[in-house]
């Protein structure tokens, strides 16, 4: 099924592009046939390149995501991130054996490289009693991981307007810019333990903890719900974002 997959990627990079010409057709079938090798193994080496960057965005994105959830938490008092050693981009602090590694892996082998590809990372720690803004920190803190994300997206796609749409430097904005708009729109679903779970929680009326309670207790269900039918929905407005922004 993968060689399957790869001919018709490349036949279609081939047929759409003029990167790669076409051999005369006065060759000989084992040209051909070695030309088509050649350029098969060009695609399969682009796209492999082009999924491990996708994986370094993936990590990257996540550490900003939880380094402006403790930035902002530290601001309101809260000192227990600094105190574990999470302020920071190094994505090794941010490490969830399932999240950050078996997840991304297991659906970039599952997607065959071609995405989408996500996870998560270790949630930064936060203890709402010593944030100084007792009614609204949790919701700040909650809202500044997705705030941060949409900065990032906003900002590579800000900068991909006054690039080559060809080039491949516009390629890794657009990469940068769709992967943290994902992030960004994914984690404000209001469902158990994403941070809109904790901004819807602190919007709802008290009369309705029932909603709030069937959030959290059926969260991972409704979580693995939205990776099969909510994604496609996350890159559409991702990449309405994205051409809106850069012009394209």
């Amino acid at each position: 099924m993968q060689i399957w997959l790869l001919f018709f990627l490349c036949r279609r990079i081939i047929f759409s592009s003029q990167l790669f010409p076409f051999p005369n057709s006065h060759r000989s079938l084992f040209a051909n046939l070695t030309y088509f090798c050649h350029i098969s193994l060009l695609c399969y080496h682009k796209k492999m390149l082009q999924s491990i960057f996708i994986l370094f965005v993936v990590f990257f994105s996540m550490s900003i995501h939880e380094l402006f959830h403790g930035l902002l938490a530290f601001k309101l008092g809260d000192p227990t991130a600094k105190i574990e050693g999470r302020l920071t981009l190094n994505p090794l602090k941010h490490i969830d054996p399932f999240g950050t590694i078996f997840l991304p892996l297991f659906l970039w082998v599952l997607t065959f490289g071609e995405g989408p590809i996500f996870g998560f990372a270790k949630p930064v720690p936060v203890n709402p009693l010593l944030l100084k803004d007792q009614k609204w920190g949790m919701l700040k803190v909650a809202l500044a991981g997705p705030l941060s994300n949409l900065i990032v997206g906003i900002s590579f796609a800000f900068f991909a307007r006054f690039l080559p749409q060809n080039s491949t430097l516009f390629s890794l904005f657009y990469l940068i810019s769709i992967y943290n708009f994902i992030f960004a729109f994914f984690n404000l679903f209001p469902v158990y333990p994403l941070d809109g779970f904790y901004i819807f929680s602190k919007l709802l009326p008290e009369r309705f903890y029932k909603i709030k309670i069937f959030l959290a207790q059926y969260g991972i269900l409704l979580l693995l719900l939205i990776l099969v039918f909510g994604l496609n929905i996350v890159y559409f407005f991702s990449e309405f974002l994205f051409s809106l922004i850069s012009g394209t």
